[in-house]
């Protein structure tokens, strides 16, 4: 199977998520920015920090199949463990909004992020092995030091939540304040395989 076909499968169901989160978000009932803020605000803020998270993932996948030339089965199943947990978002991020960011649903929204990102390495793997270790892909991912740090925020994260100031709310905010961190850290896409596209062209 050519890339091309997961690719356009893969943004579709991005899509869809996307479609499905926005749809979440409570219209005001009034016609002020005060009544925004106080129906939908929260809500926003929670949107748009999924909404980051999966333009992040859409962004990297797409350029990692870039420098990708082929599509084993494992690539496919691998693709398809992303999928699934980047389609928890709309629930994560919904129960998280209403429950006014309580302990647990912040937690599961970390846990949420930790999986998607556990997933995105799975793959990232699966397609270096699917084209062997001298492949473009694998020389300029290199160390990922991004790759590896991630991680330790998301953990951070959620055990702040868990466990720091069990009856208050510092906890979650030094949770979700991990996990702002992470997506500022990617929000920039990864100039290293854009660069060697323009260097050596796609494989395709």
């Amino acid at each position: 199977m050519r890339t091309s076909r997961l690719e356009a499968f893969s943004d579709g169901v991005l899509a869809i998520i996307i479609t499905v989160m926005v749809l979440e978000l409570k219209i005001p009932e009034g016609h002020t920015f005060a009544d925004l803020w106080h129906t939908t605000g929260k809500g926003l803020l929670s949107y748009l920090l999924s909404f980051v998270y999966v333009g992040i993932y859409w962004n990297n996948h797409h350029h990692m199949f870039q420098l990708a030339r082929r599509v084993t089965g494992g690539v496919l199943w691998a693709n398809l463990g992303l999928l699934f947990c980047l389609s928890l978002f709309p629930f994560t991020t919904a129960w998280m909004d209403e429950t006014d960011y309580a302990r647990f649903p912040v937690v599961l929204f970390g846990a949420n992020l930790l999986a998607a990102a556990c997933a995105y390495v799975v793959l990232q793997w699966v397609v270096i092995q699917a084209h062997g270790p001298d492949s473009q892909l694998r020389q300029v991912i290199g160390w990922d030091l991004k790759g590896k740090i991630s991680p330790l925020f998301y953990l951070v994260g959620i055990l702040s939540a868990l466990f720091v100031d069990t009856h208050g709310k510092l906890g979650v905010i030094i949770g979700t304040g991990c996990y702002t961190i992470v997506a500022l850290i990617w929000i920039v896409p990864d100039r290293r395989i854009g660069r060697a596209v323009r260097e050596f062209g796609s494989p395709d």
